[in-house]
């Protein structure tokens, strides 16, 4: 946890602040505390913490402690430690000073605000100690989304990596590595993609599929269905698999022959959706065709590595999320057993919502032809992604 940092007040006891990488930690050793999150009712009901585990919350806006203060005061427990939550900061601090006035003995404050949270990378590793390469699954819980990293002899690939940079290169200088290359799964409508910022500042070859790069601003190297790339001069190997569905140029990934990693197109609980473009019949029979074709033919004992989850539940014993091919088969069977195009289509069009309209403007960001400076791409960049159809299990096929 950080350092107290006293607050400008007079005769305040010091409140303390922590980080979005310590709230991670906090849930994940299930301590017993409150998350008070007083931004206003439809900003904390678009987007809140969630963590692996139950834990307490509680939504009490900011200005009702400026109304109404010894009211919203008693909304809160002093039976356990408070971790205070807003928008930027600044209304965290103030709330955790008047809770404090009123006696609380254990408050404090996210720095940063909700965005850090909404960005924070936390890494697990998934491959065994004794591999002589390391495959990591940095899991984004502020997105529900998972993006990757392979190590091997100074070398490290990202895939599909998100805007935190400073992350990636924390990490990459902690293990003695340098990014060299960066491998996109499909173009993000979700959230913004790092792959140009590091290619700008490590160099790194950025890879991707042109059925969806075709139009970018910016330099990229193109993958073709079953070509291999090698880690090094002897590291894994990593085979390209062209999966269109969720977008034309949607790719998956196979490392080591063990390893797939499915981006947007399948999850472990449900498909990618098809219709975020408007040409829902047009890319559900590519997404039919691809796991009709491709998925149900590939080797069953592969670990799927998606690129997003939709709840915590998915995720294993060790907090990773990764399940065999064959299992993840078996619980979307209503899914896999659809027999023709049309039925697809027709389920795709039954199981659809609004798409976010912020999607458009975010694939214009990662094609290149849109720039936003660091606050504008905070708000489109927070939040869960809405990039799966809905949950469709067996019992429902």
């Amino acid at each position: 946890m950080s350092e107290t940092k006293p607050l400008k007040g007079i005769n305040l006891p010091s409140i303390t602040s922590y980080t979005a990488e310590d709230l991670f930690s906090f849930l994940s050793i299930k301590e017993d505390m409150l998350v008070l999150d007083v931004r206003n009712e439809e900003d904390f009901s678009q987007f809140n913490v969630e963590g692996p585990f139950p834990f307490q919350m509680k939504n009490v806006p900011y200005i009702n402690f400026m109304e109404e203060e010894d009211a919203s005061v008693a909304k809160v427990s002093h039976e356990k430690p408070v971790k205070v939550v807003c928008a930027k900061e600044g209304s965290a601090q103030y709330v955790g000073e008047i809770l404090m006035n009123h006696g609380f003995k254990d408050v404090a404050f996210l720095t940063g605000g909700i965005k850090t949270w909404g960005n924070m990378l936390t890494p697990k590793r998934i491959n065994p100690e004794s591999d002589d390469y390391a495959l990591f699954q940095f899991i984004r819980p502020g997105k529900a989304s998972c993006n990757y990293g392979l190590l091997y002899k100074g070398e490290m690939i990202i895939f599909d990596p998100s805007r935190n940079y400073e992350f990636y290169k924390s990490f990459a200088e902690s293990h003695r590595t340098k990014i060299v290359r960066t491998f996109e799964t499909h173009l993000q409508a979700d959230y913004i993609s790092g792959s140009k910022q590091i290619a700008n500042v490590n160099g790194a070859e950025i890879m991707a599929h042109v059925s969806d790069f075709k139009d970018a601003s910016f330099q990229y190297s193109e993958v073709k269905d079953g070509e291999s790339y090698p880690v090094g001069d002897d590291g894994p190997e990593i085979k390209v698999l062209h999966s269109p569905g969720h977008t034309p140029g949607s790719t998956s990934y196979i490392i080591d022959d063990k390893y797939f990693i499915t981006g947007d197109t399948m999850f472990i609980f449900s498909v990618g959706r098809p219709d975020l473009s408007g040409k829902t019949e047009e890319w559900s029979l590519m997404l039919f065709d691809t796991l009709t074709n491709k998925v149900q033919n590939l080797d069953k004992n592969l670990d799927v590595l998606p690129g997003h989850y939709m709840d915590w539940n998915e995720a294993n014993d060790k907090l990773l999320f990764v399940e065999k091919l064959g299992e993840v088969i078996q619980h979307n069977a209503g899914v896999y057993k659809i027999t023709t195009p049309e039925k697809f289509t027709q389920y795709i069009k039954d199981n659809m919502r609004k798409s976010p309209e912020v999607y458009g403007e975010i694939r214009k960001v990662n094609s290149g032809w849109l720039d936003v400076d660091m606050d504008e791409a905070d708000i489109m960049d927070l939040g869960k992604n809405e990039c799966a159809a809905e949950a469709y299990n067996a019992e429902k096929g």
